[in-house]
């Protein structure tokens, strides 16, 4: 079972987080920050993840700890549940549309983290979130997930579009990697012997 959970807690946050890659699409997220909620849910939703994920931080100070813990939990877990990542398809791209906006997605669950970003937000805020914090999110998730991430923006004016097409694209790279490949089998997909 491609089943992982992770509880991490620090001075600053107390966050554990449970998937499952085979799954449908379910999520209960409850980080305490409303519109990052509503991100992880398009994560769950769009890449067949179920996601459960509850995060207490010190929200007194702002959003920051929170966010980027919570995107280290998770690389954590997906680490944990893809196990030696035999039989995985192991890259992702997508190319999402919304509205305004068009964000595309390419990685590779390579354990080699490397992270682009070329998704700047036209404005700070998103209601009382810092969009800079979108950034922080998927930073933190791909060097504790052990991923190649590059995040593009290709245009886009309205910041919650471009936000919300980064995790909607992000999740639906992650489901095509994650899914196993019938034509692979057992076999690790790579000429190295690991990864």
């Amino acid at each position: 079972m491609r089943k992982a959970t992770i509880s991490r807690k620090t001075a600053e946050t107390d966050i554990t987080v449970e998937i499952n890659l085979d799954g449908t699409g379910q999520y209960d997220n409850r980080t305490g920050v409303g519109f990052f909620d509503h991100m992880l849910d398009q994560l769950a939703r769009h890449s067949l993840i179920d996601m459960t994920i509850r995060a207490q931080g010190d929200l007194h100070i702002d959003d920051h700890h929170t966010v980027e813990d919570t995107g280290i939990a998770l690389g954590q877990a997906l680490v944990k549940a893809l196990g030696d990542k035999r039989g995985i398809r192991r890259y992702g791209h997508f190319a999402l549309a919304m509205d305004d906006t068009q964000v595309q997605c390419a990685l590779d669950l390579s354990a080699r983290p490397f992270f682009v970003w070329n998704c700047d937000m036209p404005t700070p805020k998103i209601g009382t979130f810092d969009t800079e914090l979108v950034r922080e999110f998927f930073q933190a998730l791909a060097t504790n997930g052990g991923i190649t991430l590059h995040i593009d923006r290709v245009h886009g004016f309205n910041s919650h579009h471009i936000a919300e097409a980064a995790f909607k694209s992000v999740a639906r790279a992650l489901r095509m990697a994650v899914e196993t490949d019938p034509r692979m089998g057992d076999v690790l997909p790579s000429t190295k012997g690991a990864l």
